[in-house]
This record gives structure tokens, C-alpha cells and sequence, in this order.
């Protein structure tokens, strides 16, 4: 039975050569072998749309296939396309397949780069009001100090010549068609390992234990990402390393509270410090200052230390202080008689609550 080459190309029997061109190009993207190595079907499919295209695009062959439904059976077996392709541009048929072929060989030609490495560390608060320095350690793959992560001697990779790479040439409809893909013997290299080193057995790598040093910054927040470039798995045979990504989480803090880059404290005070007004010692984020109680200070007031809180790039934080007046559990007999002959000396008492309600 013959081929219904329209229905292969996906066209109407009526399509000009412009149409059965993009029909052309749009299938040999999704079929051609070399996109496509996993599918075993894809070699036969990409065989039958240049059979069908073959025929189309002559006007002599299709008209006879149009009338007798056969083109003297003649396949697509290397026919010189020169005349369909005369005044046309090859770049300009198949542009795009340039975005295609680079996305899909250009990362094969790019043997394999180490893996990123991800840590997290807890650190106190203390830590980021002025920034610090810490130390962790890993435990990964590391480049072999013996080779220098090539894996051994080397020499030139004899299946590609040194080139890295491998490149396929086919004949289309529309005239030679080239891929280049990497070359498996060296994966990409051009070189081949001679005598492999006995340290690494060849890889190239070591798992090593290795302490790395960070600058955490100030003001830095919880879940922060640190980068430390080189310094994840090494890659294979000599390649780049990846990366170290540390993670930051900041343990919560026995007094202080944070807001943004503000520090938040409660301050208990005497009710004779309240009435009377103080100075008291109170500590902050770097250590201890001084905080002024002004007389007749109420319960619950707030207090502002400028730039008393963390620092960072958008400048210094203040720390909120908030009083709160403390009754003692347990007061001696002479302090009880001074606090019944105030009682009686005062002259006003708070209103009460009810008498506002009921008013």
C-alpha cells in the first residue's frame, strides 16, 4: 500500500513548498536520531518525512505521485536536492535547530561540574550584632592533591584525536545536515587517562575532612544563605568544583526578642524606682549601658536606647526596654509601716474602675 506522504508531513494535499519546508523542519526537530536516542522509532520516523519530502518537494515526482499514488517507488536514497534548494537559505530553513543542538549537546560538552553542597549552623544572636567568624567542618569529596584531579598521566584521547568531541553528518532534503556530540571515550576532555592514579584510582577525587572558615555578617537574618564559591564536591577528572551554600539559623535568645534590626528587653523595676525615678544598669545586644527611669514612671513603659540594636547595611536598630513596676513577695515589719503611714498621707486615690460605669 502506498505511503500517504501529506498525511507523514502533517499537510493538505494542497500545501506549497513554503508549507511542507516548516512542515519539514518542525518534524526533523521532534524525530532526528540525535534529539532523540532514547526512541527507538525515532530513526524509521525521521526516514519516512525525508521519503515523503523527497517526493513532495520535486514538482516532477509529486505530480506523479498525485496521479498514480507512486513515484516509480523511488525512496529517498541521496537524491541531489540542488535544484529545490537553489536560491534558498540553508541557515534561514533551519534556524532555531542552532537553540536546540546547543541546549542538548552544548551541556554534554560540558563534562561534569562538582555538585553544590548545602550546610546548615546555628548561631547566637550575640553573633550577628557585630558580625563574626566561624569555622565548620565537611566531609566530602575534595580534589586529589596526588594528581592534581586529573586522575593520572594523561594523553590524547585517540577516539575523537583530542577534539572532545563527536561529528555526525546525514544528508537531508534540504542538504547535509552535521551534529556534534560528546565524544563518550573521554567524556568531553580529549584525553584519556594513561596510568591511573593510585591515590584516587583515577576519579580524580579524595573524600577528605576540611574545615572552612565564614564571615557571618551582621544584622545577617534567620535562614540566611551564605555563598562560599569552590568549596562544594569536587568535580569529576579535574572539573570545577561546585559550590557551598551555608544556611544560617539563629537560636532564640534567653532575654532579648529581635524586629527587624531592633532589640526588644523587659526591665523589672522597684515601685520606689518608679515613684522616685534611677539610673539602672541594663544589658544590650554588645554588652551593658546605662538607662535613665524618669519620676512617676508608669507600669508597662517603654523606653527607647538609639542605636543600641543590631546593625546592618540599612543602618543601626534601637533597643526597646519595657518597665515593668515588681512588687516584692515578702516585705519586713518596718517596711510595712512606712508603706501604711503613705498610705495614709495620700490624699487621692485612683478612681475606681466601677464608679466610671455606673457614673
Amino acid at each position: 500500500m502506498a505511503k500517504d506522504y501529506y498525511k507523514v508531513l502533517g499537510v493538505e494535499k494542497g500545501a506549497d513548498k513554503e508549507e511542507i519546508k516548516k512542515a519539514y523542519k518542525k518534524l526533523a526537530k521532534k524525530y532526528h536520531p540525535d534529539l532523540n536516542p532514547n526512541n527507538k522509532d525515532a530513526e524509521q520516523k525521521f526516514k519516512e518525512i525525508n521519503e515523503a519530502v523527497s517526493v513532495l518537494s520535486d514538482d516532477q515526482k509529486r505530480s506523479q505521485y498525485d496521479q498514480f499514488g507512486t513515484a516509480d517507488g523511488q525512496q529517498f536514497q541521496g537524491y541531489d536536492y540542488s535544484d529545490f534548494m537553489h536560491g534558498q537559505n540553508f541557515g534561514d530553513i533551519f534556524s532555531g535547530f542552532d537553540d536546540v543542538f546547543g541546549q542538548i549537546f552544548g551541556r554534554q560538552n560540558r563534562r561534569s561540574r562538582g555538585q553544590d553542597l548545602a550546610q546548615e549552623i546555628e548561631i547566637e544572636l550575640e553573633d550577628i550584632a557585630e558580625g563574626t567568624r566561624k569555622t565548620i567542618q565537611l566531609n566530602k569529596l575534595d580534589r586529589c592533591k596526588t594528581c592534581g584531579g586529573k586522575g593520572g598521566d594523561l594523553e590524547r584521547c585517540s577516539t575523537c584525536n583530542g577534539s572532545g568531541t563527536h561529528t555526525r553528518a546525514q544528508r537531508t532534503p534540504f542538504g547535509m545536515f552535521q551534529t556534534t556530540s560528546t565524544c563518550r571515550a573521554c567524556s568531553g576532555s580529549g584525553q584519556t587517562i594513561k596510568d591511573a592514579c593510585k591515590t584516587c584510582d583515577g576519579e580524580g577525587r579524595t573524600r577528605v575532612r576540611k574545615d572552612i572558615t565564614v564571615q557571618i555578617p551582621a544584622g545577617c537574618e534567620d535562614g540566611s544563605q551564605l555563598r562560599v564559591r569552590g568549596e562544594g564536591v569536587a568535580g569529576e577528572h579535574g572539573q570545577d568544583p561546585g559550590d557551598l551554600f551555608i544556611i544560617l539559623r539563629i537560636k532564640p535568645h534567653r532575654i532579648f526578642r529581635r524586629d527587624g534590626n531592633n532589640i526588644t528587653l523587659d526591665v523589672p523595676i522597684s515601685f520606689v524606682q518608679a515613684v522616685l525615678g534611677d539610673e539602672v544598669e541594663v544589658p544590650i545586644i554588645t554588652g551593658k549601658a546605662m538607662l535613665k527611669i524618669p519620676p512617676h514612671t508608669q507600669n508597662n513603659t517603654i523606653f527607647r536606647m538609639r542605636d543600641k540594636g543590631l546593625r546592618s547595611r540599612e543602618g543601626t536598630g534601637d533597643q526597646l526596654v519595657k518597665v515593668s513596676i515588681k512588687v516584692p513577695d515578702h516585705i519586713s515589719k518596718k517596711q510595712k509601716e512606712l508603706i501604711e503611714q503613705l498610705a495614709q498621707l495620700e490624699q487621692e486615690k485612683p478612681t475606681s474602675i466601677f464608679s466610671k460605669l455606673f457614673r
